[in-house]
């Protein structure tokens, strides 16, 4: 298994506990809605310390409930991570177009700039001698 694959694994594993820890352990069994998101954490905060406290803005637009507010969270978040992929799958691609186009022409070069012999053979290892010829 490749180092990459291990710290792949290891970031899933990572993620899937974060998911299912709270459940499992019963964070948030005692309040009414147990995980609903930090901005109503925050007005519930507001509201308990200044009950007299008026927002200063009010939304452009207020979703008719709960549930198309999640769904446009949801495709919110998902356009989001379509624009990342693309952006990233472009920028691989460009990456190993300039890798190909170099290993066609012969003229690599490594992340230095210093030629990169693309012939195939090993440097660090000595060429095989002949059968009966001495050493120099």
């Amino acid at each position: 298994m490749s180092r990459n694959t291990k710290i792949n694994a290891l970031l899933l594993l990572v993620v899937a506990a974060l998911a299912v820890l709270p459940l499992a352990l019963g964070l948030g069994d005692h309040k009414e809605e147990p995980f609903t998101g930090a901005d109503a954490e925050a007005e519930t905060a507001i509201t308990e310390l200044q009950p007299d406290y008026e927002p200063w803005f009010s939304p452009l637009y207020e979703p008719p409930s709960g549930e198309i507010e999640s769904a446009l969270f949801a495709l919110q978040a998902a356009l989001g991570a379509g624009v990342l992929a693309y952006y990233f799958g472009v920028r691989r691609g460009r990456r190993q177009g300039e890798a190909r186009a170099l290993a066609k022409t012969g003229d690599a070069v490594d992340a230095e700039g210093s030629a990169v012999d693309t012939s195939g053979a090993d440097a660090s290892v000595p060429a095989a001698r002949a059968p009966g010829s001495k050493d120099a």
